[in-house]
C-alpha cells in the first residue's frame, strides 16, 4: 500500500501574521495525525518572507508532543550550515523523547540567499557535505571508524534506537550519496521534476545496506492541491503560481491570495515560468489526484509520496489533506 506523508513549509499568508504560520503548522500536524498520514516533515528556510520554518528541530518537538501516531522529522536540516555532532545530538534528544517516531532528513541546498548562508555556515565549505553526512551517520550510530579524529566522541544521549535518516534532493548527486551511505532518499519533485524517476530508480539499484537501513526506501515530494472540484483546485493553486513567479524573478514575498493572483498582470516571461511550474503540480478533484499520484509513485518506484500543499486559506489546505486521506483510504484515528 502506498504511504502518504506531509512536508510543511510553514507558509506565511499575505495579510496574516508570521506567528499564524507556526500555529497553523501545529494545527495541521494534529489533523494529519488523526487522518492517518505516515510522517510529517518540517522544512528549513532562512530569510524567506513567505516561509516561517527556520528551525525544524524546534518544531519537531512541538509537533511530536501534540501527536501520537505520525512520524515527525525534518524535511530537511540543511547540513552544510551545522556541525554534524550538534545535529546528531539534537536528534538523539528528540529520539529519546519520542522513540521510534523521529526522522532526520538532511539536505544540501542552502535554503536561503548566499549572504544568509554565509552567516549560518560561518566558514564551512559546501564541498565538505559528503564528509558531513558520513560523520553525522557515524555519530548517530556510534560507528565512526578507528583513526577518525572524533572516533571516541559520543553523541548524547545514547540509546537503543536512532532517528531514521533520509537524504533529500532534486539531483543525482543526493541520490548517489543516499545509496552510498545506505539512507532513505526523497526526490523533491515539487522543485524539479526533470529526471526524478530515473534518479530514484538509480538510487535503488546502487543502494548499499548500512546501520541506517538494510534495504532502499524511496519517496517523492509532490505539490498537490485537492478540492471538491477540479475547477476549485485549479483556482486555489493560482496562489502558488504567483508565489513561484515572484520567487523566481527575485521578488520573494508572502503567500498571495487567490484574488491577488487572479488580478496580477503576468508578462510573457512570467507565463513561461507558470507553464514550467504546472508540470510539477497536481491539482484536481480527489479521484483525479489519486490517479495522477499513483501513476507518479509507480514511475518513481516510490514507497511513499510526501505531499506539499499550500493554499492561502488554511482551511482549504486542511480540506485538501482530508480529501486526499479519504480517497487513499488512510486509517483515521477513532474519537
Amino acid at each position: 500500500m502506498l504511504r502518504l506523508g506531509v512536508l510543511d513549509q510553514s507558509p506565511v499568508r499575505s495579510g496574516g501574521a508570521v506567528a499564524d504560520a507556526i500555529h497553523e503548522t501545529l494545527d495541521l500536524a494534529e489533523a494529519c495525525d488523526r487522518l492517518g498520514y505516515h510522517r510529517y516533515w518540517l522544512a528549513e528556510h532562512h530569510a524567506t518572507p513567505g516561509l516561517a520554518g527556520s528551525s525544524p528541530e524546534v518544531l519537531i518537538g512541538q509537533v511530536a508532543a501534540r501527536t501520537s501516531r505520525i512520524r515527525v522529522g525534518s524535511g530537511g536540516v540543511m547540513l552544510q550550515h551545522y556541525s554534524p555532532l550538534k545535529v546528531a545530538e539534537s536528534f538523539r534528544v528528540l529520539e529519546t523523547l519520542f522513540p521510534g517516531r523521529v526522522d532526520l532528513g538532511i539536505g544540501r541546498a542552502p535554503g536561503s540567499d548566499q549572504v544568509t548562508a554565509r552567516a549560518l555556515r560561518d566558514g564551512a565549505s559546501p564541498e565538505s557535505f559528503p564528509q558531513q553526512v558520513a560523520d553525522l551517520v557515524g555519530f548517530l550510530h556510534g560507528t565512526l571508524p578507528e583513526g577518525h579524529p572524533y572516533a571516541h566522541v559520543l553523541a548524547m544521549p545514547t540509546g537503543p534506537t536512532a532517528p531514521e535518516v533520509w537524504l533529500l534532493g532534486s539531483s543525482d548527486q543526493s541520490a548517489a550519496l543516499a545509496a552510498h551511505f545506505g539512507t532513505g532518499f526523497s526526490f523533491a519533485h515539487f522543485i524539479n521534476q526533470e529526471g526524478g524517476a530515473e534518479v530514484t530508480r538509480a538510487y535503488r539499484g546502487q543502494f548499499r545496506p548500512s546501520a541506517c537501513l538494510n534495504a532502499p526506501r524511496a519517496s517523492a515530494a509532490v505539490f498537490v492541491v485537492c478540492a471538491d472540484t477540479e475547477a476549485e483546485a485549479q483556482r486555489l493553486a493560482k496562489s502558488r503560481e504567483l508565489f513561484i513567479v515572484r520567487l523566481y524573478t527575485g521578488r520573494p514575498g508572502r503567500y498571495p491570495s487567490v484574488e491577488e493572483a487572479e488580478s496580477y498582470p503576468y508578462t510573457e516571461r512570467e507565463r513561461a515560468i507558470l507553464r514550467h511550474a504546472h508540470r510539477r503540480t497536481v491539482a484536481g478533484a480527489p479521484e483525479q489526484v489519486r490517479e495522477r499520484l499513483e501513476a507518479l509513485a509507480a514511475e518513481y518506484e516510490a514507497d511513499e509520496l510526501i505531499i506539499v500543499t499550500i493554499t492561502h486559506d488554511p482551511k482549504a489546505r486542511r480540506r485538501s489533506y482530508e480529501l486526499l486521506a479519504k480517497v487513499f483510504g488512510l486509517e483515521e484515528a477513532g474519537p
